[in-house]
């Protein structure tokens, strides 16, 4: 007895692989985080995760128009304040001659319209407990007060040229107070991509030394814990309701069940975060030989696309932009 059904004709060759392929994985798919640093005189490598720096204005300049020429969908812009402009408010997130306001103006003034330009909307770079939100006077996140800075830092990233912003803070109401915070502004048409599902991961450490982070402990009491599921679909049913243009599922590599759930229900795009833990793990793992590097970045950006992701912000965005 043979068998009647042989899947393997469709994989024989290349090219019928690539006529049947179910997933597809384009530039535009692709958005580039990156940081920009005050104080610094030229770009600064970081040590935890090799081949991605901390920016001045004039390198994250060159390097956004070089991942823009390559075809990527959009740049998401991290500001690394010196540790002497932190305080327990945040205030060099609003104001406008603060790093990241700077770095939007510099981007939008070079780039325009020829690429998005995201800003992340969270006080956690620019406080000097590293906490999201500002602080009550038991310690806690102060979830409403910490909504109204929000609002003042999405009008200044919106007068600052970013074309959509990133609420990462996980505070209840988000999404609602910056979308009338925006629009009583004149900011109608600058949309807001939410951070829905942010979970509570051990995968940020790198990310904690790219921005300079002034956290002492963690942040479990707003983000998700990883043992929720339902919880992130009831996050992203509300950031729906408040007015989301689109919602984020972040880490992506532990939580692509949670990502397929999102996109099977959501009306809007959804984006998917590659984390610098899961950047830093692939890059450590090619540095000793274990793996193949440029395979297995394909095959992670690929399953996160398969998941459902329509956008993946991925430290690998320029490069493998370049490549597709």
């Amino acid at each position: 007895m043979f068998p009647a059904e042989r899947p393997r004709r469709l994989r024989a060759t290349p090219a019928l692989r690539r006529l049947v392929a179910e997933t597809s994985l384009e530039p535009r798919h692709l958005v580039l985080p990156m940081f920009v640093a005050d104080g610094i005189g030229e770009p600064r490598e970081i040590s935890s995760m090799p081949g991605v720096f901390q920016h001045t204005l004039d390198s994250l300049t060159r390097a956004a128009a070089e991942a823009v020429e390559a075809g990527v969908g959009g740049l998401m812009l991290f500001g690394v304040p010196r540790t002497e402009d932190k305080d327990a408010n945040g205030s060099g997130a609003t104001d406008p001659d603060g790093i990241l306001n700077r770095a939007l103006r510099v981007l939008r003034a070079e780039l325009g319209d020829s690429t998005v330009i995201m800003a992340d909307t969270c006080l956690d770079e620019f406080t000097d407990h590293g906490h999201c939100g500002v602080l009550a006077a038991d310690g806690r996140v102060d979830n409403d007060a910490t909504l109204t800075r929000y609002v003042d830092m999405a009008v200044a990233q919106a007068e600052s040229g970013a074309h959509l912003l990133g609420p990462s803070g996980m505070m209840d109401g988000q999404i609602a107070a910056i979308r009338e915070g925006l629009d009583d502004a004149g900011h109608q048409q600058t949309g807001i991509l939410a951070y829905s599902a942010k979970y509570a991961s051990a995968f940020y450490g790198p990310f904690r030394e790219a921005v300079g982070s002034s956290l002492s402990g963690d942040r479990r009491t707003y983000q998700q814990d990883a043992a929720n599921r339902r919880e992130s679909l009831r996050e992203v049913d509300l950031d729906l309701d408040e007015g989301a243009d689109m919602v984020m599922v972040k880490p992506a590599m532990s939580y692509l069940d949670v990502l397929r759930e999102v996109a099977d229900m959501s009306t809007v795009p959804v984006a998917a975060y590659q984390i610098s833990g899961e950047y830093s793990m692939i890059t450590a793992a090619a540095q000793n030989g274990w793996i193949d590097r440029d395979a297995a970045v394909l095959e992670s950006l690929l399953g996160i696309r398969r998941a459902g992701a329509d956008i993946v912000l991925t430290y690998w965005a320029a490069e493998f932009a370049a490549r597709l």
